[in-house]
């Protein structure tokens, strides 16, 4: 009852914000209240779930907020969160550490109904990672969110905006060729995700720029895609305005550092 009543509409709510720096500011105590209730419910799949979604878009908005430190912080509990739901979905403890192949093997029986356990798990291991300033044993873990999102792909693409799309084109992305990046698989990806979400969702948008459109040395796709986001209008999906939001205050920083990239 808790559940329906008061955490899920707040969490709702809180992706209808548009004052970051309010919700950076009054988000913690939310966020204290999901740690108690869980800590007497540790068996609600749903409480969990929730806490995986809030503590990765609470790091993620610090971070936009200029808290980076905090957002390690917080993203942390994230990843706790996401991987007691993956445990939980695929009924193997030490999922943490278990060889990539091996979780892609555990994931094949998991049905369309899995859907947003998985990908929440996989988005809040990864927000994680994102905060750990390239720690080799952090990075170590992008094969397995690899296999996360590969398999949330296989069960509903177009679950959350295309966001396993949006993992993926940055994963495939964020590295040269010579280092085993794939540019041309991480544009197929990022351009799956702006077609799924019909371009409304800003951070495919950013991210697309940030990652995809620097590491190719394409400076006219990286000011288009950019300035797209700082011209959408807020009130056009006001369900996702936290997120765009974020984006669009990242997407004006970015376009200020066009002429140290390119």
């Amino acid at each position: 009852m808790a559940v329906n009543s008061l955490i899920e509409p707040t969490v709702d709510n809180l992706q209808r914000q548009t004052d970051l720096d309010l919700v950076c500011d009054g988000t913690s105590s939310f966020l204290l209240m999901l740690d108690s209730m869980i800590a007497g419910n540790p068996d609600n799949m749903q409480l969990k779930l929730t806490a995986t979604q809030a503590y990765a878009a609470y790091a993620v908005t610090l971070d936009v907020c200029g808290s980076n430190e905090r957002s390690a912080s917080v993203s942390s509990k994230a990843r706790i969160y996401g991987l007691a739901v993956l445990a939980d979905t695929v009924h193997q403890e030490s999922i943490a550490t278990v060889d990539p192949l091996l979780l892609r093997d555990m994931l094949a029986d998991l049905k369309k109904r899995d859907t947003a356990r998985l990908f929440w798990a996989g988005n809040g291991w990864a927000t994680w990672i994102s905060f750990q300033g390239g720690s080799p044993t952090a990075l170590a873990d992008l094969a397995r969110v690899e296999q996360i999102m590969l398999r949330v792909i296989q069960l509903d693409e177009t679950f959350y905006h295309g966001g396993a799309h949006l993992f993926l084109g940055a994963y495939y992305g964020s590295k040269p060729v010579m280092l085993g990046g794939k540019p041309e698989e991480s544009r197929r990806h990022f351009e799956k995700a702006l077609v799924i979400s019909n371009r409304e969702y800003l951070p495919a948008l950013v991210a697309y720029a940030r990652i995809y459109a620097k590491m190719t040395y394409n400076r006219e796709l990286y000011i288009k895609l950019l300035r797209e986001v700082v011209d959408f209008p807020l009130e056009k999906r006001p369900d996702i305005a936290l997120a765009n939001q974020a984006a669009k205050r990242m997407a004006e920083q970015l376009l200020l550092q066009t002429d140290r990239y390119f």
